[in-house]
C-alpha cells in the first residue's frame, strides 16, 4: 500500500497541518536529541524534526517507505531492532493502534530510551476507534456520534487501496495502564476535536501523549 499511502499525504492537508504539528507540540524536541520514529512511513515527520535540529531514526514495515524516509530500517513492530538507551527518546505517529501487542511496544521503547527519556505518541482518539463507532446523521441532518463498543476490546477492518487496514481499539484507561505497567510516567496529554467537521467539535478525534522514563 505504499503508493496509496504515499498520494493520499498528498491530497490530505491534515497531516502537514494538524498531525505532525500536534506531535511536535506534545513531543517538545530537543535540538540536537535522537529520536526513533516507530512507523515512520516516508519519513515527513523525521524530516519536520530535522528543520528543528533533531536527529531521527525511523522504522517501518514497508521497505519502499523506509528507504524514502532517510535513516530508517525495515523492521516489524512491536520488536525494536536496536540497543537498549539507544534514543533519547521515542515517537510515534498514527501507529500505535495498528499493532495488535502494545504492552511489548510500551516495554520495548522503554528498553531502547535512555534514563529520562520521553516517549510521545499521537493516535486516533479510542472514542474513534471503538469497533461500531462512527458519525449518523438524522432526519434534520444533525450529525450525531454513535459510540459503540468503546469498554471492550477489539478491531476494525477499514478499506484502504485494495485492501483493508486493521485498527485495534483499546479503551483510554488500557492505553495507559499498559504505558504504566512498562514503567513509562505521563507528563502531558492532549485531546483534539476534529479538524475539519465543527459539528463534530465537540467529539475527541485524535489524542496525544508524552511519557518520561523515570
Amino acid at each position: 500500500m505504499a503508493s496509496w499511502w504515499i498520494s493520499e499525504l498528498e491530497t490530505d492537508p491534515a497531516y502537514s497541518e494538524v498531525v505532525t504539528p500536534l506531535l511536535v507540540e506534545i513531543l517538545q524536541p530537543m535540538s540536537g536529541a535522537r529520536y526513533l520514529d516507530l512507523g515512520c512511513g516516508e519519513g515527513r515527520v523525521m524530516r519536520a524534526l530535522a528543520e528543528r535540529g533533531v536527529v531521527a531514526v525511523g522504522i517501518d514495515l514497508n521497505e519502499r517507505l523506509a528507504s524514502e524516509a532517510g535513516v530508517a530500517v525495515v523492521g516489524e513492530l512491536p520488536q525494536l531492532p536496536f540497543a537498549a538507551e539507544a534514543f533519547d527518546g521515542v515517537y510515534s505517529v498514527l501507529t500505535l493502534e495498528h499493532v495488535a501487542d502494545q504492552e511489548t511496544l510500551f516495554a520495548e521503547a522503554f528498553r531502547v530510551t535512555r534514563a529520562g527519556g520521553t516517549l510521545a505518541i499521537v493516535v486516533n482518539h479510542p472514542v474513534w476507534t471503538a469497533p461500531g463507532s462512527t458519525p449518523i446523521t438524522d432526519a434534520d441532518g444533525e450529525v450525531l456520534w454513535r459510540p459503540g463498543e468503546y469498554f471492550g476490546a477489539g478491531t476494525s477492518e477499514l478499506p484502504a487501496d485494495n485492501g483493508t487496514i486493521t485498527f485495534h481499539h483499546r479503551s483510554t484507561s488500557d492505553l495507559l495502564n499498559a504505558a504504566a505497567t512498562a514503567g513509562w510516567a505521563l507528563r502531558h496529554m492532549i485531546e483534539q476535536p476534529h479538524h475539519q467537521l465543527a459539528d463534530q467539535a465537540g467529539i475527541p478525534r485524535l489524542m496525544a501523549c508524552r511519557w518520561a522514563r523515570t
